[in-house]
């Protein structure tokens, strides 16, 4: 008999295809009413398989109190409640590595698309307004500074990109990290005080809500240039819009948000500011990958084998 698992929204075809082929697969997202549902499979479910955009909290872990693992398709885990998931006993895997490059290349997108203004510049050019006049000046992008907070393995590989183009790369973090070159700064205000763009890369959740405050984003001024690619919790949002409309911050590349999909719309109308649809893992490769991660991980917990890529 195949293993009971709940999947809480879509994830990537090829996965939900392997998992309906090793496991007997209940979604979540298609039931009318959640409560009869949990209550008809509560007792046989062993695993939730999930997706970053879904939060699962003690409640719904005590909805399904058989679980034993939960697979998330994300590298962030900040949407499950660790504790709660460690107090019943439950493993809980995600998937890192397998995202690292695509997102990097989203937060280098971001720079130069600030920097050097591709966004309007191509609408510059669809509303015939190279006609009249040519696109002002834009921002050169070597030989400035990066400050990148959180050096992890996305951080890592966007500084790699970033000295690519010339750029100087110092970083902040919960320590030093020995093994890198790079300079070290304990206060963050301090860091982007001296930086020309800040690279936002470290976990969301908790520990890190609004690390990017009025004060960090005061020190950046009005040249400097602030790009999230990591959780629009990390940054005070409120702050950073107000800043970016009065001109005390030069710009935002922006991939995440607090209240995503809903997005402050007083920053639609600013030109020195990117908005993406949070995109950084999105290609085919790259989620075919995650969403393998997530079955592999079940198959092993299911065969007594090592987990993959646990957290907790």
């Amino acid at each position: 008999m195949k293993p009971e698992i709940v999947l809480t929204i879509p994830i990537y075809a090829t996965a939900m295809e392997q998992l309906d082929q090793l496991f007997t697969v209940h979604r979540l997202w298609q039931a009318k009413h959640p409560s009869a549902f949990f209550g008809e499979i509560k007792d046989r479910v062993q695993a939730i398989a999930t997706g970053g955009g879904f939060r699962i909290d003690g409640a719904l872990m005590d909805e399904l109190p058989r679980t034993e693992i939960i697979s998330t398709m994300s590298i962030g885990v900040d949407h499950i409640d660790l504790a709660a998931a460690k107090q019943r006993g439950i493993a809980v895997t995600n998937t890192p590595d397998v995202l690292t490059d695509d997102v990097a290349d989203i937060g280098m997108a971001l720079v130069l698309a600030v920097a050097r203004r591709i966004v309007v510049g191509d609408r510059y050019v669809r509303e015939g307004k190279w006609l009249e006049a040519n696109l002002p000046l834009a921002t050169k992008v070597g030989g400035a500074s990066m400050g990148i907070l959180g050096l992890g393995r996305i951080g890592l590989a966007v500084a790699k990109r970033a000295e690519a183009f010339g750029m100087r790369i110092v970083y902040h973090g919960p320590h030093a990290k020995p093994a890198v070159a790079y300079r070290y700064y304990p206060d963050l205000v301090d860091m982007a005080r001296d930086i020309d763009y800040l690279m936002v890369t470290c976990p969301g959740g908790a520990e890190t809500r609004n690390l990017v405050n009025s004060d960090v984003l005061a020190a950046l001024g009005p040249k400097g240039v602030v790009i999230n690619i990591a959780r629009g919790s990390v940054i005070e949002e409120a702050a950073m819009v107000r800043m970016l409309q009065e001109g005390r911050l030069g710009g935002a590349g922006l991939d995440v948000f607090s209240e995503e999909p809903q997005v402050p719309e007083a920053l639609f109308g600013l030109e020195n500011v990117v908005l993406l649809p949070h995109i950084g893992s999105a290609t085919h490769a790259t989620r075919a990958a995650m969403g393998q991660l997530v079955v592999d991980n079940l198959v092993a917990h299911f065969s007594g084998k090592k987990l993959l890529t646990r957290v907790v």
